[in-house]
């Protein structure tokens, strides 16, 4: 049992943005960072002085300092991808690992106490590989990360603790900077029930932001005829991404970035208008993407849309009107958005922290999970005189509630075989060269027999957690052995971790009480790119008083400044 007065935390690890939050007095309390914001951006750069930024002055250096920027490495996690900043480079699992580590920073000083356990979110969709390199990021971070969860069934533990009285079913659409998830799950006086999860792993606001980007793109290619520099690609992305939060709310809006410098040596003023129903059809591929994942849990649920009590939207993507219509017309209702969207999952992080930690205000709270993908093996089958091998053999169906247990008998194929390889696969596919790899073992003293009369029992156990358990069983002898798969694609080892925290601690970083400073110098900066005439020389004057504050060192003058330069920044951006 953890002690009450050091909490679990819980942790939102977004494509976009990410969260942390606790369970205090029976209620998830976000965390505020830095600069006094619930919501941290994902994202690093890499500093003139070569010192690492995380969070919102990063993502402002993302226009001015793309090539020593990253963002939305979360959709690379357990792939070999490699990010170059500024002569670093940083694989998906260091970037994740530095905004888990700014987190837990801010967790200790809002709270005043050191953390070292965390439950960590996850996409419903996540493979192993993506899941274990999620854990290997947090213990880089100076974090435990026993339980991983999915995003929407955190979001709906942080529903369901609201509504432990009720009875209903609910679908819990789930789309987020990065990935889109859809969970089916059913409330029972307390209990939480997933009944099948689906999504998709490369959808979300992001692609959005991309579809509107796109024929701006190909219209800078026309102009100047050859690619473009990145400052210009990133300026001309940060108009999107604006644009598209602003057709949330309004009907027409401008695209506006002046003076883009193109390949060349071309300056190019771009001013587009767009409409909400012409973003719309550009949007429609991805919002048919949106439908499948919502079809397919459906159909492993054994459900039909009107035997659903309710739909939850969770994600800071649901706010697009034509998301809130898709879910309306599919399920036939207003879909519902009692928890700020972009806070439920970590509140639900948070929730789950509290159960693992044996916290009594939701100890008659349940929740079970489903496992996201199809486990089994690779059998082989002789046909006449051929043997066809790399067939995919399920073990444990995807939808299978979890912590589970299932058995599947085999037989040998050959004559007086000896012994077997039991190579574990994760997926759908009915050829293992479609599926994940995820650990092979060989099992020796099967006795000589002809073809087929030999049995092998294999079982698999998988928990909450992730951790598989394989148990082979001889059945004539009765000989028996088990393994953990622990050799998982990605996996880190234990020396490999404390390689990569020495490396991380090597790293030059912000002191974090000056993290608002920089801020607001990325942030000025960044605005700075974007402007012309009167409005750029009084912002540049602005930008050079500050930097004078900061020269001479004294608190109450560069609050003073900072303050000025923030105001000045706002007031520029909404004009």
């Amino acid at each position: 049992m953890t002690n009450a007065s050091t909490p679990i935390l819980g942790i939102d690890l977004g494509t976009t943005y990410s969260l942390v939050a606790v369970l205090q007095n029976g209620a998830p309390t976000i965390l505020p960072n830095a600069l006094g914001a619930r919501l941290t951006p994902s994202a690093v750069s890499i500093d003139d002085d070569g010192a690492v930024l995380i969070g919102a002055a990063a993502l402002a250096r993302a226009i001015t300092h793309p090539e020593a920027t990253a963002l939305a490495f979360k959709r690379d996690m357990g792939t070999e991808r490699a990010y170059s900043l500024a002569g670093r480079t940083l694989t998906p699992r260091d970037l994740s690992a530095l905004v888990l580590r700014s987190l837990r920073e801010d967790a200790e000083a809002a709270l005043g106490h050191p953390f070292s356990e965390a439950v960590v979110t996850v996409p419903a969709y996540f493979g192993d590989a993506q899941r274990q390199t999620t854990r290997d990021a947090g213990a880089i971070a100076g974090l435990k990360v026993d339980r991983i969860i999915n995003e929407p069934t955190a979001a709906a533990l942080a529903y369901g603790l609201h509504r432990r009285e009720r009875e209903c079913k609910l679908a819990v659409l789930d789309l987020g900077g990065g990935t889109f998830d859809v969970t089916i799950l059913e409330i029972i006086e307390g209990c939480i029930e997933v009944l099948a999860s689906a999504g998709d792993a490369r959808l979300g606001g992001e692609d959005f932001v991309d579809s509107l980007l796109a024929p701006i793109l190909l219209e800078l290619q026309r102009e100047a005829g050859s690619e473009q520099p990145r400052r210009a690609i990133a300026r001309a992305r940060a108009a999107c991404e604006a644009a598209k939060c602003r057709l949330s709310a309004e009907s027409e809006v401008q695209i506006v970035v002046p003076g883009l410098e193109l390949a060349g040596g071309r300056r190019f003023d771009l001013v587009r208008t767009i409409e909400r129903e012409q973003a719309e059809r550009l949007w429609r591929p991805l919002l048919e993407r949106i439908s499948d994942p919502i079809f397919r849990a459906l159909r492993d649920a054994r459900l039909r849309f009107e035997q659903l009590d309710e739909v939850l939207l969770v994600g800071g993507a649901t706010r697009m009107p034509c998301v809130v219509e898709l879910a309306t017309r599919l399920f036939g209702r207003l879909p519902q958005r009692d928890l700020p969207p972009d806070e439920a999952v970590a509140m639900g992080a948070a929730v789950q922290a509290g159960l693992k930690a044996n916290d009594a205000s939701v100890e008659e709270l349940i929740a079970t999970d489903v496992a996201p993908f199809t486990l089994g093996i690779a059998s082989s089958n002789r046909l006449g005189s051929r043997l066809v091998t790399g067939i995919f053999s399920p073990i444990l169906e995807r939808g299978t509630v979890i912590p589970a247990s299932r058995v599947e008998r085999f037989t040998t194929v050959d004559e007086n075989q000896t012994q077997i390889v039991v190579a574990v696969y994760q997926g759908e596919h009915a050829s293992c060269d479609r599926n994940q790899l995820l650990g092979k073992y060989t099992v020796c003293g099967i006795p000589r027999s002809p073809p087929g009369e030999e049995a092998i029992d294999i079982r698999f156990s998988y928990d909450l957690n992730g951790i598989l358990e394989v148990e082979t069983t001889i059945v004539s002898t009765g000989h028996r052995a088990t393994t953990v798969i622990e050799e998982r694609p990605g996996k880190l080892r234990p020396e490999q971790v404390k390689d990569a925290l020495a490396a991380l601690q090597r790293l030059k970083f912000h002191p974090r009480d000056s993290l608002p400073n920089r801020t607001a110098l990325a942030r000025a900066e960044a605005r700075f790119v974007d402007l012309t005439g009167e409005e750029r020389r009084v912002l540049g004057e602005m930008i050079a008083s500050f930097r004078l504050a900061l020269e001479g060192q004294e608190p109450s003058s560069i609050a003073e400044a900072r303050e000025r330069l923030n105001a000045l920044t706002e007031a520029l951006r909404q004009a």
